[in-house]
């Protein structure tokens, strides 16, 4: 049974899901970031062979929230697509998936730095940055206070020491006043929020790390930063 957890930010409440999505009951709005299909055939063409089902694996993501929350919007935060022909490059079955996601519901791209313009075969609502009741979401997070920001871009992670072995999850960074989401793509991996690049967001952060079960708040205190050179191979649960 997956337990629930609520993440308040500017007095708005959240559902974390432990796939990577948050739900916002109030609106019946699904967050999802980050998503960027086709990462893994775009590494191909440069020589990194990689197994071309990343598209399929993080659609089936979507998928699986879109059953659980049954959400009348969904706002995609950006980088939803690798590079800007991602779509070209997607298999029949995929494109129709995504097809048949989008018709499901409303559904708004908010654009990012790997997806500059709109996705023409993908028709939907575009916005830079949206603002609904307390929260406005857009791609990158600002710097400063933020208040109400929901944004993706630093795929968050997190290291904790558990039983004398470190776990490495993403999770959901979060002080209150704003959200960053994790990177939901299959392909994406995760940056420490210890990391310098959230200085100008954060000065105490919560990571909700996402476990198999279930959405889990550690605070700051009992997060552990990354050591260069370590062998990922090392920790448990690597992302």
């Amino acid at each position: 049974m997956t337990q629930t957890a609520t993440i308040t930010v500017n007095g708005e409440a959240l559902t974390p899901d432990p796939l990577g999505g948050a739900y916002w009951a109030r609106t019946e709005t699904l967050i999802v970031s980050d998503l960027h299909f086709e990462k893994g055939s775009h590494f191909a063409e440069r020589g990194v062979m990689l197994p071309p089902y990343d598209t399929r694996t993080t659609l089936m993501r979507v998928g699986a929230l879109m059953r659980r929350y049954n959400p009348a919007r969904v706002i995609s935060l950006g980088d939803a697509f690798h590079d800007q022909t991602a779509e070209t490059r997607m298999e029949a079955r995929d494109a129709e998936m995504l097809e048949t996601l989008i018709g499901e519901c409303d559904w708004l791209w908010i654009l990012g730095n790997h997806d500059p313009e709109p996705p023409a075969r993908f028709a939907a609502a575009t916005e830079m940055e949206w603002r609904l009741g307390g929260l406005v979401f857009r791609h990158e997070p600002v710097s400063g206070d933020g208040l109400g920001e929901i944004a993706g871009h630093l795929h968050p992670c997190a290291r904790v020491m558990s039983e004398g072995r470190v776990l490495r999850r993403r999770c959901f960074a979060s002080n209150g006043k704003r959200l960053i989401m994790p990177a939901l793509g299959a392909y994406t991996g995760g940056l420490n929020i210890l990391d310098e690049a959230y200085a100008p967001h954060f000065t105490t952060v919560t990571a909700w790390v996402m476990g198999r079960d279930g959405v889990y708040p550690i605070s700051q205190a009992n997060l552990v930063p990354e050591v260069r050179g370590l062998d990922r191979r090392q920790e448990a649960g690597s992302s």
